[in-house]
């Protein structure tokens, strides 16, 4: 209902910030969450980047994770919230718990000053990290909203933060939830649009493909889903009576290889894909190159694995409809060459 007041926390991130963009076009008023007052200006040069001009329909409250200072104010007089903002390093955390103890705490405190500000509902952003990990891959059954991330088996720690943050939220909501209603969208890699310099691990994946920093490909496959898609699926989500005690996955078709992902830019982007790398790069090098780096050792588990995911939940009940994988990913590299992101463009 136009001119609702909408909580998103994790306003100067790739995501929330382009949920705000879509809660302003559908003519929400928005507060947003800031770590301090000097992230507020980050936030305004994101949504012009993205065409909007919010106006006096956006406020700020400065809140953190790990800390209830300011999270009163920030939850007062909201009538959803989209719980958005949850730490994702490039590299691996000295400690597993400097990504879990802010992604689990503060999804609960999210919730418990959501149920006592009398918040309608709060939209999670989970991840697909929460939903296909830990377990071996089925050929021909893709991932659904049913299944969970086995964390008795080696798993990375953001792909732990995720697990547990959301298996906290639905634990919560079972036993303290009262009338807060809670939905969960779990998207899969997050490309699009990006907004500013600040944007993405998923987005710097082709800033690094396009700048040539990467002198072979992994064979890894994984899912692609536009930033402004994962969007509409959180407006989608914090409306729709359907989506109740729900979880959507977030992904635009199948899985693609990098070696696929690779070769689609090349395909459309012409010459300003010329330093992107089709080279596969065998198991072997990337396990021995694991041992020394880290970015490298978090994917050795995932080497050959054919994973896949379907999002036919949030099409049949919700209406959503992604724009292709292709599309996704094309926009990423375009945005990033036409903010002067890459070496080449400066």
């Amino acid at each position: 209902m136009s001119g609702e007041l909408v909580l998103v926390t994790g306003g100067s991130g790739f995501v929330g910030a382009h949920c705000i963009i879509e809660l302003l076009k559908a003519g929400y008023r928005v507060r947003t969450t800031v770590r301090s007052k000097g992230r507020q200006a980050d936030v305004l040069a994101m949504l012009k980047a993205g065409g909007a001009e919010p106006g006096d329909a956006l406020s700020f409250a400065v809140t953190d994770l790990t800390s209830e200072a300011g999270w009163p104010a920030a939850v007062a007089g909201c009538d959803y919230i989209l719980h958005v903002a949850s730490p994702f390093p490039p590299g691996v955390p000295k400690h597993e718990d400097d990504l879990i103890v802010p992604a689990r705490e503060g999804a609960l405190r999210v919730l418990r000053f959501a149920r006592g500000a009398g918040v309608k509902r709060v939209v999670l952003t989970s991840s697909f990290a929460a939903v296909g990990y830990g377990q071996v891959p089925i050929a021909g059954r893709p991932f659904t909203e049913e299944n969970w991330t086995n964390l008795t088996q080696k798993v990375s720690a953001y792909v732990k933060s995720k697990t547990l943050a959301e298996r906290a939220a639905w634990d919560f909501m079972a036993k303290e939830g009262g009338a807060l209603e809670l939905a969960v969208v779990n998207p899969v890699g997050i490309f699009g649009p990006v907004l500013g310099p600040d944007h993405s691990t998923s987005t710097d994946f082709i800033r690094r493909l396009l700048d040539g920093e990467m002198p072979g490909l992994p064979r890894m496959v994984f899912g692609v889903v536009d930033v402004r898609d994962v969007a509409d699926l959180h407006l989608r989500a914090m409306t729709n009576p359907a989506a109740k005690g729900e979880r959507f996955l977030a992904i635009s078709g199948d899985f693609m290889s990098m070696l696929e992902i690779a070769e689609t830019l090349k395909a459309r982007l012409g010459n300003a894909a010329s330093r992107v790398t089709t080279r596969v790069l065998p198991d072997w090098l990337v396990r021995i190159v694991g041992l020394f780096d880290g970015q490298a050792a978090q994917i050795v588990t995932e080497l050959g694995k054919a994973r896949n995911a379907t999002s036919a939940k949030a099409t049949r009940l919700l209406g959503w409809t992604p724009r292709s994988r292709e599309e996704a990913l094309v926009a990423t590299g375009e945005s990033l060459i036409r903010l002067g992101l890459l070496k080449k463009s400066k």
